[in-house]
């Protein structure tokens, strides 16, 4: 081997820059806490794996016409892979709770104040009105709908909001209960609310999809993609007809999709494009957004606690977001610490399916506000 062919072989490590090598050392921490903590294991994994990828020099793989380049210009310019999720997560998601006990919405509208706190808060910090919406779009607590949001407002920060996203959804379980312990009190905690089971008939549960689409598509039109793809999957799962279908939208499409989009938001880690002051502005926002939304459902908790004649148990405030089921588990489980016999999943499971709804109607909420922009 001459001389030559040895600087070939070096051309690369040559081109290697500090902020490449700390990002390929974040996406090692990303792997890190998938594999180790089993923190959302399923967008980690990916998204850590494309960050390495995309900060090793002279690949071209997230090139625009790179692999992962093409990814982003089909899967995420187009929108497509965050509503492919949407159609597999409505397959998966069980309304029945939320239709058996419809006073729980409330709840799923009151854990989403966080959203346009947050984008109030970015404004004064001086982002843009389209960067600040896609920073509020963190507090749906629903990745697709952050990255959908983010993808059509704000396609630069698309990286730091995905990686807050689902960095935060993962630390619910830690998160979450010190919140709802410092705002409620011994006695609200030991609420029990017994549960009555409403038989819900099949008519209602395929009318629903079909209304809720129609509703929101007329009222917000620019939000019917989000509401449609989340509605048919849950169509599919209601309707009893089409369950090799259905499976196929919980199973191979959302998996694969999964796959692509973690890959593609890791591709979009650059170095130079994610190691600035605006990166760590994001995450520190996308925090507050979720400590709000969580903050904001038990306050209203507590108002209907108040309401009730101290008959309803703010705990389920908490589920009044998308973390969809983990939330419910956690108030279930917080519950449980103080009143062992005090059973709250099945109704925290309605606020957690109607914060589930709450988050893509929000995230259409922003889009619907800024629609003259896009």
């Amino acid at each position: 081997m001459d001389f030559i062919n040895l600087l070939d072989l070096l051309q690369a490590p040559m081109h290697l820059t500090w902020k490449m090598a700390v990002m390929i050392v974040v996406g090692g921490v990303l792997i890190y806490l998938a594999i180790g903590k089993d923190y959302e294991p399923m967008l980690l994994l990916p998204i850590g794996f494309g960050a390495i990828l995309t900060n090793l020099p002279l690949t071209g793989i997230a090139d625009e016409r790179g692999l992962l380049g093409l990814f982003y210009r089909y899967g995420i310019q187009t929108e497509i892979f965050p509503l492919l999720l949407f159609i597999g997560l409505g397959a998966m998601t069980d309304f029945g709770p939320l239709l058996e006990n419809p006073r729980m919405a409330l709840l799923g509208a009151a854990g989403h104040i966080g959203i346009f706190a947050t984008l109030i808060l970015a404004l004064i910090l001086g982002f843009g009105l389209d960067e600040a919406a896609s920073i509020g779009a963190i507090g749906t607590m629903d990745g697709p709908t952050a990255i959908y949001v983010a993808a059509k407002l704000a396609p630069d920060m698309l990286a730091p909001i995905a990686v807050a996203a689902y960095s935060y959804m993962s630390l619910v379980p830690i998160i979450q209960p010190p919140i709802m312990r410092l705002l409620t009190t011994d006695a609200e905690r030991k609420v029990r609310m017994p549960y009555t089971e409403r038989q819900i008939s099949k008519t209602t549960r395929v009318l629903f999809p079909l209304v809720v689409t129609i509703i929101v598509s007329l009222l917000a039109p620019v939000a019917s993609p989000l509401i449609a793809t989340l509605m048919f999957g849950n169509l599919m799962r209601e309707s009893g007809v089409v369950e090799r279908l259905s499976q196929a939208a919980q199973g191979e499409i959302a998996n694969v999709t999964t796959i692509f989009l973690g890959l593609t938001i890791g591709a979009t880690m650059t170095g130079e494009g994610f190691i600035r002051l605006d990166t760590f502005l994001i995450l520190a926002l996308g925090l507050f957004a979720f400590v709000l939304d969580m903050g904001g459902g038990v306050l209203f908790g507590k108002l209907l606690y108040v309401i009730s004649g101290k008959k309803f148990n703010p705990l389920l405030g908490a589920a009044g977001i998308s973390a969809f089921p983990m939330s419910a588990r956690v108030v279930q489980r917080v519950g449980q610490e103080y009143d062992f016999e005090n059973f709250l999943l099945m109704h925290a499971m309605g606020a957690n399916t109607a914060g589930q709804l709450g988050s893509v109607m929000a995230g259409g909420v922003v889009l619907a506000l800024l629609a003259g922009a896009v």
